[in-house]
């Protein structure tokens, strides 16, 4: 009964010596907690995704609280609304940067893109980039096995007609996506910007043109045709430069092979125009080209037809000669009249020629053709008059 006793004694005496020394552990390394924390991650949605740059929601919590370098605008998720309620908790400006948003880099669509292979291994871009460069000819371009799509918590990208397609209005820039495409085609770009080149595509136009319809080819249009100086061609590949673009859209109206995107309807229209318009002009010219050469083969076969007709008359003379019996000697001074008698009586060209480009009477320093026109009168043809 004593040992029992003294067991409990021990016990007892040990759970107060353990829990003095636990009480004055936690008053010598107490480190105070500010309470505006706990208020902070109470207003965070708490989807930890690491788009603020820190570990997740408590971690950012605890970093704008007791840094004021971190911005209360840093929660994509939360937005506006969270940034403000951030900024009058902590005393602050809620400040904050243009919206983001991620955009993929690529329009290789199944029709645009020409495809060299079926993969049929595991279903991950990640994966099928560790054999080869995905489906297409282009080795740059987005894989479409969906890797983007896995991490993507909000259900804010998907894969449309073989390329992953972001939605703007329900994506909250957490950078997932970015971080895991193995091609690095995604980019964050500033919500309000609406005009993209949709290729990133290095390799020279030609190659580029036979890999991808829809692709770069560096021809530089664009970039003549920007009046802001807001994009370029580096690397055979145009790039638009975000804080100087005005969303005009005038690139995207000269771009030949629709690299350059817009989700704006007026930029659609733009580049249908444009096209409508290029389209235009070759079919003029080619209709051009098809006028001259038609003139060009009827000036030739006139030609050939008067050289014919020409060489007939001076055989059918010189037969008249023959018949009439004048000697072959002076057939030479002869022939010429007849022919050119010939000439007057089946053709007005050299009349209407010599006519035109007499020098007009009344005025030294025109011709008849001048004065012709002059008084709006066409000469429609000539004809021979007796008197």
């Amino acid at each position: 009964m004593n040992a029992i006793i003294t067991a409990v004694a021990l016990v007892v005496c040990a759970g107060f010596i353990a829990s003095l020394l636990l009480v004055i552990a936690s008053h010598a390394f107490y480190v105070p907690v500010d309470e505006r924390v706990s208020e902070v991650r109470e207003i965070l949605p708490g989807a930890n995704c690491g788009g603020c740059g820190f570990a997740g929601c408590d971690d950012y919590a605890n970093a704008v609280v007791n840094d004021e370098s971190t911005s209360c605008s840093a929660c994509t998720v939360g937005g506006a609304a969270c940034a403000e309620q951030i900024a009058n908790i902590l005393g602050r400006a809620a400040g904050g940067a243009d919206k983001q948003i991620a955009q993929v880099m690529c329009n290789g669509t199944c029709d645009a893109s020409k495809k060299i292979l079926e993969w049929q291994g595991m279903q991950s871009c990640a994966g099928a980039k560790t054999f080869f460069n995905g489906n297409s000819a282009c080795s740059q371009g987005c894989i479409g096995l969906g890797d983007c799509v896995g991490v993507c918590e909000f259900d804010s990208i998907g894969i449309i007609d073989g390329v992953a397609k972001v939605n703007r209005d329900t994506c909250v820039a957490c950078g997932k996506c970015v971080v895991t495409c193995p091609q690095t085609i995604i980019k964050m770009v500033p919500y309000k910007k609406e005009v993209h080149v949709l290729c990133m595509n290095t390799e020279k136009g030609g190659v580029t043109r036979k890999q991808c319809s829809n692709g770069c080819i560096g021809c530089g249009k664009c970039e003549k045709a920007c009046k802001f100086d807001a994009i370029h061609v580096n690397n055979n590949v145009a790039a638009v430069d975000y804080e100087k673009c005005k969303n005009c859209g005038m690139c995207m109206g000269v771009c030949p092979t629709g690299s350059i995107n817009s989700y704006n309807e007026r930029h659609a229209k733009m580049a249908i125009n444009a096209k409508k318009k290029a389209e235009a002009a070759k079919a003029a010219k080619a209709a051009e080209a098809k006028a001259k050469a038609k003139a060009e083969a009827d000036a030739k076969a006139k030609a050939e037809a008067d050289a014919k007709a020409k060489a007939k008359a001076e055989a059918d003379a010189k037969a008249e000669l023959k018949a009439e019996g004048k000697p072959e000697q002076i057939w030479d001074k002869i022939l010429p009249g007849k022919i050119q008698r010939f000439i007057s009586d089946n053709t007005t060209l050299d009349q209407e020629k010599a006519l035109l480009d007499q020098v007009y009477i009344y005025d030294e320093s025109k011709k008849v053709s001048d004065f012709v026109k002059s008084k709006n009168v066409e000469i429609t043809g000539f004809k021979r008059v007796a008197l």
